[in-house]
């Protein structure tokens, strides 16, 4: 049991660095969805925001990846973070000069004003030099501090955000040098330019790393770490085509306004998923790491299964939660009810955030037997089921269409990887047990959603009827691990 609970301590302390400055990231949305000219200007923050994360995508080619994978081998151990250090230091100078250079063209091609471009450019900027310092700290284990850094920047920014929505207004006919950065119809270059302040503090607390590292630069090293990184952002581009891509093709199918209105709503109402993405988000950075470190290891599929297999398990009873408790979440988070017509689409992307959960885990067999194309492979044919059902679903269903095809995406990754990993790196899954409980807790969270519509009375006896079955499997296990 000592794997397990370094390993869930390990999860936990990530997850506090991720769950913590994402929740304040969350309850920005009521500081949003109400100080925000309604769901056209929200909408237009999310494109903004989905631009940038696949961005983030191209800038990072795989290397964060790569960094864990050669950081194991002896051969390469002590030039793998100075070469990817400057690496993503060099191919960042240069993309931040073509892009300052090329605004007009870039903003022309993907639809977004130049004065919201410049924002952009310089988070990606920012965001991208502290890509290998946060690897880093990973790989030493040093949890704590990395959760410290990204709790700081959250808090930095959702600050900005509560005095440049709430407070400067009425502050600056009151203090007079408030008044030089005080515009009216502002808003949305105020959300970016907080995000631009926290990542530069957060830059700025990464300094050490790269005055510390020796800078020496293996080229041999670097091509190998191209090589296997490469799949992997194939893989992510796909990954942000299928989480975030919706929220575009929702403006360019549906036309400027309405598309902005249906992707503010959607956007809005799709956050409510976040629990499940948080979860996901903390248990793959605890595990990653684990995974690589334990591959030789001879019942190393064992504990995959069993990783696996409580992941399920608690993916299965956050998603009965939230959708128990989605009508108070909804009046809570979401103050202006021109959102609320989206919330349809909750329990769909509940569900496909936990299959995307799953198909992590599951991917571990291509990541340790360096097998990573397999990764672009099935990552690109979540994004075509993406594109494609998006094309087709949205004239008739809006964000309706855009949810399913998420389902439907993340659906068909989860079990191509299960199907490929049993031929090339076979993992005692039991599949009765997990099979058993999605089946129950999907069966549940329909009853309670779309047939009682959330009523306390038949969802929260369904929830407990949830745990009760959950003892009566996991009783054993349960208290071996409390107990611990």
């Amino acid at each position: 049991m000592s794997i397990f609970q370094k390993l869930f301590k390990q999860t936990f302390i990530y997850g506090l660095a991720t769950v913590l400055p994402r929740m304040l990231s969350f309850l920005l949305v009521i500081v949003h969805t109400k100080y925000l000219e309604g769901p056209i200007s929200y909408g237009r923050v999310t494109i903004l925001f989905s631009w940038i994360i696949v961005f983030n995508v191209i800038l990072a080619y795989g290397m964060e990846t790569s960094f864990f994978r050669f950081l194991n081998l002896d051969k390469y151990k002590n030039n793998v973070t100075s070469t990817s250090a400057i690496s993503i230091v060099v191919s960042t100078i240069i993309f931040a000069i073509v892009a300052f250079i090329a605004q007009d063209q870039i903003s022309t091609l993907i639809g977004v004003k130049t004065e919201f471009l410049i924002y952009v450019i310089w988070i990606l900027v920012l965001d991208a030099l502290v890509i290998i310092p946060f690897a880093n700290l990973r790989a030493l284990e040093r949890p704590i501090r990395y959760a410290f850094i990204k709790t700081v920047n959250v808090i930095i920014y959702a600050s900005l955000n509560v005095f440049f929505l709430i407070f400067l207004g009425d502050l600056s006919t009151e203090i007079e040098w408030l008044q030089i950065i005080y515009k009216e119809d502002f808003q949305v270059q105020y959300i970016f330019l907080s995000n631009v302040i926290a990542s530069g503090v957060t830059l700025l607390l990464m300094l050490p790393f790269y005055i510390k590292i020796d800078y020496r630069f293996d080229k041999e090293l670097w091509h190998k770490m191209l090589l296997y990184g490469s799949p992997i952002l194939v893989s992510g581009l796909a990954f942000a085509i299928n989480e975030h891509f919706d929220k575009i093709l929702l403006e360019w199918i549906l036309g400027k306004k309405e598309g902005l209105f249906d992707s503010g709503a959607y956007s809005a109402c799709y956050k409510l998923a976040l629990f499940m993405t948080l979860f996901a988000t903390a248990f793959r950075m605890g595990i990653e790491p684990f995974f690589f470190s334990h591959a030789n290891e001879k019942d190393a599929p064992k504990t995959y299964a069993i990783i696996t297999q409580y992941f399920v398990i608690f993916g299965s009873l956050i998603l009965i939660i939230v959708i128990t408790f989605s009508k108070f979440l909804k009046e809570f988070m979401i103050k202006n009810p021109e959102y609320w017509e989206a919330m349809i689409v909750v329990p769909i992307i509940l569900l496909a955030n936990l299959c995307l959960g799953i198909y992590h885990n599951l991917s571990v067999w291509y990541k340790i037997t360096d097998r990573t194309k397999f990764g672009a492979y099935i990552s690109v044919v979540g994004a075509i089921i993406t594109l494609v059902l998006n094309f087709i679903l949205i004239p008739k269903y809006s964000y309706l269409g855009s949810a399913i095809a998420t389902l439907a995406a993340y659906g068909s990754m989860m079990m191509l990887s299960w199907y490929y990993g049993k031929k090339y790196y076979p993992i005692p899954y039991n599949l009765k047990k997990i099979g058993m409980y999605l089946v129950v807790s999907i069966t549940f969270s329909i009853l309670s959603f779309y047939v009682f519509d959330s009523n306390y009375i038949i969802s929260i006896p369904l929830l407990l009827g949830f745990l009760v079955i959950l003892y009566a499997s996991e009783k054993k296990e349960l208290k071996q691990i409390l107990k611990r």
